[in-house]
Formats: structure tokens, C-alpha cells, sequence
């Protein structure tokens, strides 16, 4: 059985800074891309960031230069920092991992439970 167990979410004002965590337990052989998700009250979950196991990384173009994704191979952990946030970054956001497990001879996909980011004065 493999989780995904985020933290690090909360209420920042605008301009703050956040840093969110996510770390991946369980019987876990390998984990190739992980990313993170956001979905805000009403509309559908978007892709927010996401970083494959050689560390080459995509990001919407929403958060480009504000958000830098990065992870520890070594801890199944993925992050993300997030700079200079704006009220319209408010949104639940989802780790996002493809997992293999332990004497699994494929991958398959996995979701956290959500951490809750506002941005408001």
C-alpha cells in the first residue's frame, strides 16, 4: 500500500510565500514523474508543476517564475515553493505521484489528500 501524505498548506497574504511537502510511504521500488495539482471552488483540477526522476520540470504558465518544484529522491518527497503568491492561487492542491511498488512490475498512479492554500488580506 502506497500514500501520498501532503503538508505545508495554510493562510498567507498576498505577496507570502508557502512551501508545501509531499512524501510517498509504503513498499515503494521507484517513483518516476510527481507533480502537483490545484483545483479552486468551481473549477476542474489543473496541472500545476511537475518533475520527472532526472529532475526536468513543467509548469503552468500561471506560476512561471513564482513556483519551483523540486525533490528528494532519497525521501520519495516531492516540494513546492511557492513565491510571490496572488489570491487567484487559492485552491486545494493534490501531489500527484506514479509509483511502482515493491515486486510490482508496473506503475501506477497515485493522489494525496489535498492541502488547502488561501491567499487573502
Amino acid at each position: 500500500q502506497v500514500q501520498l501524505v501532503e503538508s505545508g498548506g495554510g493562510l498567507v497574504q498576498p505577496g507570502g510565500s508557502l512551501r508545501l511537502s509531499c512524501a510517498a510511504s509504503g513498499s515503494i521500488w521507484r517513483i518516476n514523474d510527481m507533480g502537483w495539482y490545484r483545483q479552486a471552488p468551481g473549477k476542474e483540477r489543473e496541472l500545476v508543476a511537475i518533475i520527472s526522476v532526472g529532475d526536468s520540470t513543467n509548469y503552468a504558465d500561471s506560476v512561471k517564475g513564482r513556483f519551483t518544484i523540486s525533490r528528494d529522491n532519497a525521501k520519495n518527497t516531492v516540494y513546492l515553493q511557492m513565491n510571490s503568491l496572488k489570491p487567484e492561487d487559492t485552491a486545494v492542491y493534490y501531489c500527484n505521484a506514479d509509483v511502482g511498488a515493491r515486486g510490482a512490475n508496473y506503475f501506477r498512479n497515485y493522489w494525496g489528500q489535498g492541502t488547502q492554500v488561501t491567499v487573502s488580506s
